[in-house]
């Protein structure tokens, strides 16, 4: 009979990796970049500022009290008054909401436009390649800035009022700036059609609407998301730039940019700041704050960018 003790050997347990799904791991680079998170704060609270701070406050954008004209902060008037004694601080909100609205649906329109043309030129190749990137050379070869002012010139002549004023500077930004992102979305294209799996949809029969927009399209979202995200901020600018030269958004309708156009004497610039800070200081922290979440998106969709 056997009386040795057994010695009982433990298995060790391994522990098990949750698996996590691209996205999540995206989301997870992206929150431990302290700057893209700080950027992603500040965006919030302009949003919040500009959508929802005219709700709380007593004031109205185009109420004029001339007896009040160029009043500085007070408990009444928090960031003063402008040279007409309306609040500048609920002018901000309602410009924020101009500048911000210009950024996003510039962008958008510049994304349709470009990421189609740079997928059926990566996709289709040979004549139809070089004759899109040709008109897109075109494109490139036109001076932005001066072109915009000659159509916002275009625009002051014509009498157009300022609230269908902002949707012409809109569609203007977004058609000119598409061919940077056309030029992007095309190198990827020409990478991706070569890949086992655009190989597989071709085996399969796919028409090539369905090849372009549903596989191909969507693997180039990660670098249309970066691009669009600084392009926001680019968009701002040239809307204030132009608003500035008052070739944008003309008043009554409120920018950034034509609060800041407002000041037009030496005496007001030198002596009463609260009439250009607070809309430079907006134009800045937001553009800014567009710049560190497109770093960061840029990270966190391909660390291999990262500087």
């Amino acid at each position: 009979m056997n009386t040795e003790p057994q010695v009982v050997t433990k298995t060790p347990k391994v522990k098990k990796e949750k698996i996590q799904s691209p996205g999540r791991v995206v989301l997870n680079r992206l929150l431990k970049n302290k700057l893209a998170m700080v950027g992603l704060g500040i965006i919030i609270f302009m949003f919040l500022f500009c959508f929802v701070g005219p709700l709380l406050s007593p004031h109205s954008p185009d109420t004029m009290n001339f007896a009040m004209k160029k009043q500085p902060p007070s408990s009444t008037y928090w960031f003063g008054t402008d040279l007409l004694g309306r609040d500048i601080m609920v002018r901000l909100m309602y410009a924020g909401r101009v500048s911000l609205m210009v950024g996003l649906i510039a962008v958008s329109i510049e994304v349709v436009i470009g990421g189609i043309v740079g997928a059926v030129a990566g996709f289709y190749g040979g004549w139809v390649d070089s004759v899109l990137m040709r008109i897109v050379d075109i494109f490139l070869s036109v001076p932005f800035l001066p072109m915009m002012i000659t159509l916002g010139a275009m625009l002051s002549d014509l009498d157009v009022s300022p609230d269908k004023r902002i949707i012409f500077v809109m569609i203007i930004i977004g058609v000119l700036s598409w061919p940077s992102i056309a030029r992007l979305v095309r190198g990827q294209i020409l990478s991706l059609r070569e890949q086992e799996f655009m190989q597989a949809a071709e085996a399969v029969g796919l028409r090539d609407s369905r090849k372009i927009f549903r596989h191909l399209l969507p693997n180039t979202i990660p670098s249309i998301i970066v691009s669009a995200t600084l392009g926001i901020g680019g968009a701002i600018m040239t809307e204030s730039a132009l608003s500035y030269l008052g070739m944008g958004v003309t008043p009554p309708a409120a920018s950034w940019g034509n609060m800041i156009q407002a000041v037009n004497n030496f005496i007001d610039l030198m002596q009463r700041p609260w009439l250009w800070v607070p809309p430079g200081t907006c134009i800045f922290l937001t553009v800014m704050a567009i710049n560190l979440l497109g770093d960061g998106l840029r990270d966190a969709l391909d660390p291999k960018l990262k500087k």
